[in-house]
């Protein structure tokens, strides 16, 4: 095979592959959060550059959100998002959402305890691995490391 023909399936196939691992992802989100909190905010932006459509709404009573979406206590963030029957709380890193939606495991989501440098919204580098958790009914386990 010639070399132009060669890369051109080659930079097809990669096309493909990248294309695929975005359709996994649901077309909409809804994020709750406090109206203050900007990093909420960049976290959404990250879910659109990724083809999402996110409704963003700040006047929730947070505590009510995050008690009806099952969180595990003491492992909550600054934002709790629907999505694709799911539910994500926290700045959990985009390969982690990828994963849960081709994956699709019988569980009520995935998050990430705290704000944790690095993440998307959170500026500065990852200083440490990032522990991302599986919950059902308000009982955690390991879902990534990452």
């Amino acid at each position: 095979m010639n070399r132009p023909v060669t890369s051109l399936l080659l930079s097809g196939a990669l096309l493909f592959g990248a294309a695929t691992a975005h359709a996994a992802l649901p077309d909409e989100a809804i994020l709750y959060k406090n109206p203050q909190c900007g990093c909420c905010d960049e976290y959404a932006r990250h879910l659109e550059d990724m083809g999402i459509s996110v409704t963003i709404i700040d006047d929730a009573n947070m505590g009510e959100v995050k008690a009806d979406a099952g969180l595990p206590f003491g492992l909550g963030s600054c934002h709790t998002i629907e999505m694709g029957g799911y539910v994500i709380e926290g700045h959990v890193p985009l390969a982690a959402v990828e994963a849960l939606f081709e994956q699709r495991p019988d569980i009520d989501g995935i998050g990430l305890a705290g704000m944790p440098i690095g993440t998307p919204g959170m500026p500065g580098p990852q200083s440490e691995p990032y522990e991302v958790y599986q919950f059902t009914a308000g009982e955690d386990a390991p879902f990534m490391t990452l």
